[in-house]
């Protein structure tokens, strides 16, 4: 677990646009999140997880344990139900949109950062984004 926690700046993305389609985010809310250049602070106090995603515009602050519901309320309003697991160096985030969407989140970690690779149940598509570890 020790991977996990870090500081972390994004790098590139793929398919992120069309993959925020899938979502039904509005257009500028989905230009918004593609040229944003995002942080990420991932921490851990005790059992609380604290993952920070930090961008020019705003930070938001999610904050779980493990295998315990949480919500999340998302840049178009949208509230999501999240559980959140660990399986070796992948935290996997399982979210359950409004509409009884199943949306997978797998962030997978390597000593030089990470890899998230979000997935949409319903439609197949899948975006990734990458972020290389800053300390």
């Amino acid at each position: 677990m020790s991977k996990i926690v870090g500081k972390y700046q994004h790098e590139r993305s793929e398919n992120l646009d069309e993959y925020f389609k899938t979502l039904n985010l509005p257009y500028l809310v989905r230009k918004m999140i593609y040229i944003s250049n995002p942080r990420k602070e991932i921490t851990k106090e005790g059992d609380k997880w604290i993952i920070k995603n930090i961008t020019i515009m705003r930070t938001q602050v999610w904050e779980f344990l493990l295998d315990t519901e949480w919500e999340e309320v998302m840049p178009s309003g949208v509230t999501l139900k999240n559980t959140t697991t660990i399986e070796g160096d992948t935290l996997i985030i399982v979210s359950i949109t409004e509409d009884g969407n199943k949306v997978t989140r797998r962030y997978d970690f390597d000593d030089n950062g990470i890899v998230l690779t979000m997935s949409h149940e319903k439609t197949d598509l899948v975006a990734k984004r990458y972020f290389k570890r800053i300390s």
